[in-house]
């Protein structure tokens, strides 16, 4: 028995039996009760839930919406509010994680990607045009400086780099055509800490948009828009889904009105998020508070371990005394200063190859925040696009290893740290 048989008892056969179908408990205006196979097959009943409610985001996988009145049609297509029309445009599990990250970061609205860098292209493309100017970080992820690099060489793009830890600085670069001021809570791979609260002020005296990577911190460690961001950005595939088992991205927005301007934008771009990757990220966001806690920790016992190793030049981590953003990440990132570090080699890039080659219990692979532990060398896979005067410009030596701290257990990481360090 199917949902249409529950509805009435099946007609007695007959010359037309098979006319005698209907639509079920959904019935729409304009269907009388008398589809045969074929249109039933294509309008198979959808169950409203009533009485009860899904404890979980449901998954809408479905990508197409109908409407009523033209009317209704015609007003969806106005903004990120609207009724759902198309995936591009918005879906209720993408709305949902939009609306949870958003509530999370302290934002006005939000738009969820296919990955961090879609997330980041949208904010540029949608924001920037031929000579205008972009402030940017030196220690920036790979990825976003390459895509300057590319806005600048294509577009005519002017984009001025600068170290991150001084307003002078910033103000110093403002100039007529800046649009855009983009920074990174916590730089990638050299974990330093940029003043937020000091150059956002810069930004926003200037009338200049600015943006904050913060993926590194996630929104439990920092909220840029608390600080004066106008945008943060995300890859989503990183701490928000947290178990390496998906790609997406999201920017938030302080204000409603940059929100709308970029909405419309990314639904031209069209590089929205799939449904399936934003249940996902729901899914891993509900023990984000757990994994933050469990990756500060750890990443903190490992540093200090590190530190104290002889075939470690330098560790690079905000929450060691050491480091040259202590007192600032203290401030700015009260609650742990993150799942990350990395540390030189004395051995330089040859050492690096052989410790990467070595972990067992850590795997050599790309990304970071996932439950596992990850390694990687810099130098040779997300900074491969710098030569040697950029690495250096931006923090980064030949023997530079990145360590992304998973949730499994201190004294097995540090294990399994130990023999590879042994192995050089």
């Amino acid at each position: 028995m199917n949902d249409f048989d529950r509805v009435r008892p099946a007609p007695a056969p007959g010359p037309d039996h098979h006319r005698d179908l209907h639509p079920g408990p959904d019935a729409r205006p304009g269907l009388d009760g008398t589809l045969r196979r074929e249109s039933r097959a294509v309008h198979p009943p959808v169950v409203e839930v009533a009485g009860s409610r899904p404890l979980g985001v449901p998954l809408h996988q479905g990508h197409l919406f109908a409407f009523e009145d033209s009317a209704s049609l015609v007003d969806a297509f106005g903004g990120p509010d609207g009724a759902f029309l198309y995936n591009r445009h918005g879906n209720p599990t993408v709305r949902s994680l939009e609306n949870a990250v958003a509530g999370l970061e302290g934002g006005s609205g939000a738009i969820a990607t296919a990955s961090g860098m879609a997330a980041i292209n949208t904010v540029l493309l949608a924001l920037l045009r031929s000579g205008d100017h972009v402030i940017a970080q030196q220690s920036l992820y790979g990825g976003t400086f390459a895509m300057l690099a590319d806005l600048a060489d294509r577009w005519g793009v002017e984009v001025t780099h600068v170290r991150g830890d001084d307003p002078a600085e910033v103000r110093a670069a403002l100039r007529p055509n800046t649009r855009l001021l983009h920074l990174e809570t916590v730089s990638n791979p050299t974990t330093r800490v940029t003043d937020l609260p000091a150059l956002l002020a810069v930004a926003r005296e200037a009338g200049v948009v600015g943006v904050v990577d913060n993926t590194f911190a996630s929104p439990l460690l920092c909220r840029p828009i608390e600080h004066g961001a106008d945008i943060v950005v995300h890859s989503a595939t990183k701490y928000l889904g947290g178990h390496g088992d998906v790609l997406a991205g999201i920017a938030v927005f302080a204000g409603a009105e940059l929100h709308r301007k970029v909405w419309h934008y990314a639904v031209e771009l069209g590089a929205s998020a799939d449904p399936h990757a934003a249940w996902l990220t729901l899914r891993g966001l509900q023990t984000l508070p757990l994994r933050m806690r469990r990756h500060c920790d750890s990443a903190l016992d490992l540093a200090h371990r590190l530190a104290a190793h002889p075939a470690v030049s330098v560790v690079h981590y905000p929450g060691l005394p050491g480091h040259p953003d202590y007192e600032l990440a203290r401030r700015l990132l009260p609650e742990g200063q993150g799942g990350v570090l990395s540390f030189d080699l004395v051995g330089g890039r040859d050492a690096a190859r052989t410790f990467t080659e070595s972990v067992r219990l850590a795997a050599l692979a790309p990304s970071l925040g996932s439950v596992q532990t990850l390694t990687m060398h810099p130098a040779s896979t997300s900074h491969r696009q710098l030569d040697d005067a950029a690495l250096a410009a931006a923090g980064i030596s030949p023997g530079t290893v990145r360590v992304a701290v998973g949730v499994e257990h201190p004294e097995d990481l540090w294990s399994d740290l130990a023999q590879a360090l042994a192995e050089l």
